[in-house]
């Protein structure tokens, strides 16, 4: 992968600004949202969205689309969706000259640029696994041939907290590869208000193209370059390894976690980390990163016990505190 030019990250960080404001032109509110989703899109990861129906997820991933001239497509996922109808299948063609047949690949949906995969939890585990091997793997095997995914490529899956009959939840392995848990709540009055205000007249709001996917490219590349201090590496490391039960571990971790998180999630941790600082102009990750993103990279890594259940504690209960009783390194 070659270097960023470093003499167009002013530009490019100048965008995100720009980008933050076309989405605010169709998005109403759900700021923090929208900071996690360009959080995991300059991260290179994917999200995962959790939320009640009509809280405008779609249209916000759509916006995303259309401010970053990307293609974007949306499968809404049910019980009966194979495979094949994401990643893509062989047709069989017949040249009418020659009379020879052969067969040819038509790419699925997932052969896009931004993918939302619309109640996830709704289909069968065959089709999960097969979405989520290409959210990790970047590409797709058919028929012996591997095909690359387009770059950038981004995930945004959501799933309906509400609503639990006919749903296959996701296993602990398959989540942890969701680089941020994204929970979308109900908006506040003054923006309910403004919901209603500019959804039930003439105006619809536009989203322009700010960004292009090169510079997309681009960003992500810039943000592995963003620095983090020993100090705030080594919070990081201590943070994951105290989720984790055991002797040494926080008494709200021994109470009510049953398997914590794995290395990965110190991974997402330190790229998200670096993501918000780029997204707000720092070059350094520091602290406050880390404490501001902690709940969306850790809440669906971590597995709690019948225990917390019983006492209807929540993992950002303990992530809550994992943050007090593990000290920032002087």
């Amino acid at each position: 992968m070659t270097s960023p030019d470093a003499s167009a990250l002013p530009q490019h960080i100048a965008r995100l600004g720009e980008l933050r404001q076309a989405l605010a032109q169709a998005v109403v509110g759900q700021s923090t949202v929208v900071e996690q989703l360009l959080i995991g899109l300059l991260a290179g990861g994917h999200c995962l969205l959790e939320g009640a129906p009509g809280l405008g997820k779609t249209l916000l991933v759509r916006s995303l689309g259309q401010a970053l001239a990307l293609q974007f497509r949306r499968v809404q996922f049910t019980p009966d969706l194979m495979p094949s109808d994401i990643l893509g299948t062989e047709l069989l063609e017949e040249d009418h000259g020659t009379g020879h047949r052969h067969f040819r690949f038509q790419p699925g949906p997932i052969f896009t640029n931004l993918l939302l995969a619309d109640e996830l939890n709704r289909t069968p585990p065959k089709t999960q696994a097969a979405l989520l091997e290409a959210m990790q793997e970047r590409t797709v095997s058919y028929a012996g041939t591997t095909y690359s995914l387009p770059a950038p490529f981004f995930v945004l899956a959501t799933q309906n907290p509400i609503e639990q009959a006919g749903t296959y939840p996701l296993p602990e392995a398959q989540l942890d590869r969701f680089l941020l848990h994204v929970r979308v709540d109900y908006p506040s009055e003054a923006e309910e208000r403004d919901i209603l205000l500019h959804t039930t007249g003439t105006h619809s709001g536009s989203v322009p193209q700010v960004m292009d996917g090169d510079t997309v490219v681009a960003l992500q590349q810039h943000v592995r370059e963003v620095h983090v201090g020993e100090d705030v590496l080594t919070w990081i490391n201590r943070l994951v390894r105290a989720s984790r039960p055991g002797p040494d571990a926080p008494e709200a971790v021994r109470q009510w976690v049953k398997w914590g998180a794995g290395p990965r999630a110190g991974q997402s941790l330190v790229l998200a980390a670096k993501a918000r600082a780029l997204l707000q102009g720092r070059f350094a990750a520091t602290r406050e990163d880390v404490a501001a993103l902690a709940a969306p990279v850790m809440r669906h890594r971590l597995l709690l016990s019948f225990a917390a259940e019983a006492e209807q504690k929540r993992p950002e209960d303990v992530i809550e505190a994992l943050l007090a009783a593990v000290p920032f390194p002087a």
